[in-house]
């Protein structure tokens, strides 16, 4: 069933209780996850400009994402990893990303690191962070290949994949564990896509058919586009996710699809029929 919510935009900052699970989308793969007294950020970009790309709403609030327990980087392009957003975090908050990049962040002024490979877990408060395969390559800043990617599964009283950034590939069908939630990406930041490297409307889909979450919520997506090209294809900042609801009826019509816009929150409730079962590696 399909059954899009829209949240306010970047007004709902009520305090979320220890027994309830929030997401907030900021934009983009911006998340802020609230999970049993555990707040965790993903791949903050936090302001109005980051190389080439610009933001085409106003920038998040504060109060929205400040003082996160962890932060999750998924991989070193320029929209998922910004220095800028993260001093705006604060240099001291603790950093989850793939292995070998601890040292290009203690270069920044970031030394509370924590590198992971896909199957490795870490705990923050009562949540454990597995980090999982991701597909996707690319043109890395300043030079050369990006770093490996990252997507990361939250368990706490509700279990949340984030995606990240990725194309499709078969080993999404070992995330078939009863997932509350799936962040999945349905675009870029440009008027196309390549599926070789990123997930879209059709993509995503056929993700969420074979993760069979419960929840779906579309991200990457009506957040950024080129400086000075706005004017290029606009309806790809605003079709992708509805298209992935629409194709989600016919292809995995068990999953609910919540389309957030930026800065709307969807509590995600309990299910007492669900059964998690972990992965083993």
């Amino acid at each position: 069933m399909v059954a899009p919510i829209w949240g306010r935009r970047f007004g709902d900052t009520s305090e979320v209780s220890e027994k309830q699970t929030r997401v907030v989308y900021l934009g983009h793969a911006t998340i802020v996850v609230e999970m049993d007294g555990v707040r965790i950020l993903t791949d903050p970009l936090l302001r109005a400009r980051v190389g080439p790309l610009t933001r085409t709403s106003g920038t998040p609030p504060a109060e929205t994402w400040s003082e996160p327990d962890a932060i999750l980087i998924s991989h070193s392009h320029w929209d998922h990893l910004d220095y800028g957003s993260l001093k705006m975090v604060g240099p001291g908050t603790l950093i989850v990303a793939r292995t070998g990049m601890a040292g290009e962040f203690a270069r920044r002024g970031f030394h509370h690191v924590t590198e992971l490979e896909p199957g490795d877990r870490h705990t923050v408060g009562s949540v454990e962070i597995e980090a999982v395969h991701a597909e996707h390559r690319g043109f890395g800043p300043p030079v050369g290949g990006t770093e490996k990617c990252l997507g990361f599964i939250l368990y706490g009283s509700r279990s949340i994949y984030f995606a990240g950034d990725t194309a499709y590939f078969e080993g999404m069908r070992d995330f078939d564990i009863g997932l509350d939630l799936a962040l999945l990406p349905v675009w870029g930041w440009g008027p196309t896509v390549h599926p070789s490297e990123h997930l879209d409307p059709m993509g995503a889909a056929r993700a969420a058919a074979v993760i069979k979450p419960r929840l779906a919520v579309p991200i990457h997506w009506g957040t950024l586009h080129p400086v000075g090209l706005s004017w290029m294809r606009p309806s790809t900042r605003i079709d992708p996710p509805h298209q992935f609801a629409q194709l989600m009826r016919r292809m995995a019509p068990d999953t609910t699809v919540r389309v957030l816009p930026n800065g709307g929150s969807l509590v995600v409730p309990p299910a007492s029929d669900r059964i998690l079962r972990r992965p083993s590696h």
